[in-house]
């Protein structure tokens, strides 16, 4: 219940005078239970395996939603901290278990672009720098935070002890991400 209702604010909350605006693509609501969460958590296939992993992505007419799940392991301690930065695709991070350090914001250290190819350009978030962050502010994430990660604003995980696992909700005013998607776990036959 909470997840449906979280996604529901944010869709309210980001896009009020688009939706009321015109009609879009999408005519119905689009649900994602928690067994279709856990079933691309468990998903093992060469699409969809990887730590980010996109379950659906709507469009709206003006823009489109995704909806991603993602799972890390523990980091380990005095390691550099991983930063990767979105430049178009925006998330909003419900945490669902586990927890540690969000590092959002300072700059990226030797920023690499992600292959325009992959998965992860092509199919969660949209083009994509990475490197290991400079400076930026630490918060302490539990399950039920909520935070807001605009494009273009650096961030990754530290001190994660043992797991966290959380969904993203990405507006995508720029439509970089693929209309219609849905997870190869979700689809007919699976």
């Amino acid at each position: 219940m909470q997840i449906r209702l979280l996604l529901s604010l944010v869709a309210i909350a980001w896009f009020p005078a688009a939706s009321a605006a015109q009609p879009s693509p999408e005519q119905a609501a689009t649900a994602i239970t928690k067994a279709e969460i856990d079933a691309v958590l468990k998903h093992t296939g060469a699409e969809g395996a990887g730590t980010d992993r996109q379950i659906r992505v709507v469009d709206l007419g003006k823009y489109n939603v995704a909806v991603g799940v993602l799972h890390r392991g523990a980091t380990k301690p005095d390691a550099p901290v991983g930063a990767i930065l979105h430049s178009q695709v925006t998330e909003v991070y419900y945490i669902v278990s586990g927890g540690g350090t969000l590092v959002t914001g300072g700059s990226i250290a030797n920023p690499r672009p992600l292959p325009a190819d992959g998965e992860i350009v092509k199919v969660a978030v949209g083009p994509s720098v990475s490197g290991r962050f400079e400076g930026g502010e630490r918060r302490v994430i539990a399950p039920g935070d909520v935070v807001i990660i605009p494009a273009g604003v650096p961030h990754g995980f530290d001190e994660v002890k043992d797991h966290v696992t959380y969904l993203s909700i990405r507006p995508d005013p720029d439509h970089v991400l693929p209309a219609g998607y849905v997870h190869p776990a979700l689809k007919p036959g699976k």
